[in-house]
């Protein structure tokens, strides 16, 4: 069944582009290779809106929406085409944001990324953190770990996602994945109902809230193979960022907890192609090695640079390190470079290389 949201769904296709915009009062756009721009001239009325919103959310889901304002699910258009919906509301009305989600999952080698990062499938345990901001293609990186271990192990997972973006085959393991709110209130007790259903591996969406970061911890500290994310763009900050959000007294216990159940963190930024054709997905990656853990339980997460610069044996690398070596490669420009870099004044004599 065909609604008339799919017109538009059909241009973001045709177009190659990313994410539908729809806001009411203003034209209807989308980004593609990171830029937004509009694709008609008039802009949708209330009326308009309505047409296009309602028909594709659950009659609840649409209610739940109209008194407070958000929602958030996924769409099918017809087998070949998946969106993650969001609804709000904004000064002039309604709005949305989709994001198109490919039905076919990337591997690793595919995505371009660093190959150490799929050998965080092969784990048995531990807790694997993958940050960056929104959109930076967490969840795609993801999606690809966890067809590595389908495809090659007989695992248990579970996925707890708001919503489920990619969905996954049973191949070698058994998926069982959980959407929030609609099979599961949060995901802190997913994560809970998880530790109690034969989980071997947990993917959380989102760690946003104590209890689910400690819970997590838990998980990861009891044998089960844990990946969670977090909106952290460098090793240091994605571990300050877990101590931070306990109390002062509990903090050296989780350190303590976190120094024996990290395995890894893989922070990625999304940047302009300089050919303009697409856009290329770097990493900062740590490893978990004993002078990693001595560095957590100290407290002295400012040594992890050193520990990093060090470590590229181990498939460590910083990500102005990654930045640096995409821009000389012509991969990405200068500017590019220096508007994502976290140290600046090391990319200020290439801001001039302005790229496509």
């Amino acid at each position: 069944m065909s609604h008339p949201i799919d017109a538009f769904f059909e241009t973001l296709i045709r177009e190659g582009g990313s994410d539908l915009h729809l806001l009411e009062s203003q034209p209807p756009k989308i980004r593609r290779h990171g830029e937004i721009r509009p694709i008609r001239e008039a802009p949708l009325d209330h009326a308009e809106m309505t047409a296009l919103l309602q028909p594709i959310a659950k009659p609840s889901l649409w209610q739940k929406y109209l008194a407070h304002g958000d929602a958030d699910f996924a769409y099918e258009m017809g087998i070949d085409a998946r969106f993650r919906c969001n609804y709000y509301k904004q000064l002039h009305g309604f709005g949305a944001v989709f994001r198109i989600i490919p039905t076919k999952i990337k591997t690793i080698a595919e995505l371009g990324v660093p190959e150490v990062i799929q050998s965080f499938g092969d784990l048995k345990s531990g807790l694997v953190l993958v940050t960056g901001p929104t959109g930076s293609g967490k969840s795609t990186t993801l999606a690809a770990v966890i067809d590595y271990i389908n495809s090659t192990y007989a695992r248990h997972i579970v996925t707890i996602e708001e919503p489920i973006e990619f969905v996954h085959p049973n191949k070698h393991s058994v998926l069982t994945q959980r959407e929030v709110p609609s099979e599961t209130p949060s995901f802190s007790s997913g994560l809970k109902a998880g530790l109690r259903e034969d989980a071997d591996v947990i993917l959380v969406g989102e760690m946003r809230d104590l209890e689910t970061i400690s819970l997590a911890l838990t998980a990861a500290e009891t044998g089960l193979l844990v990946f969670g994310t977090l909106h952290t763009n460098s090793a240091r900050k994605t571990v300050d960022r877990i101590i931070d959000a306990f109390p002062s007294d509990q903090q050296a216990q989780i350190r303590t907890m976190l120094s024996n159940s990290l395995r890894a963190v893989c922070a990625q930024l999304l940047f302009k192609r300089k050919d303009g054709k697409g856009r290329l997905a770097l990493n900062e990656i740590l490893i978990a090695t004993p002078a990693v853990g001595a560095i957590i339980r100290e407290g002295a997460t400012v040594k992890f640079n050193d520990v990093i610069k060090t470590g590229g044996m181990d498939g460590m690398q910083l990500m102005d390190d990654a930045i640096f070596n995409a821009m000389q490669e012509g991969l990405i420009s200068g500017e590019e470079a220096y508007m994502k870099a976290l140290e600046k004044p090391r990319f200020e004599a290439y801001r001039e290389d302005r790229g496509v």
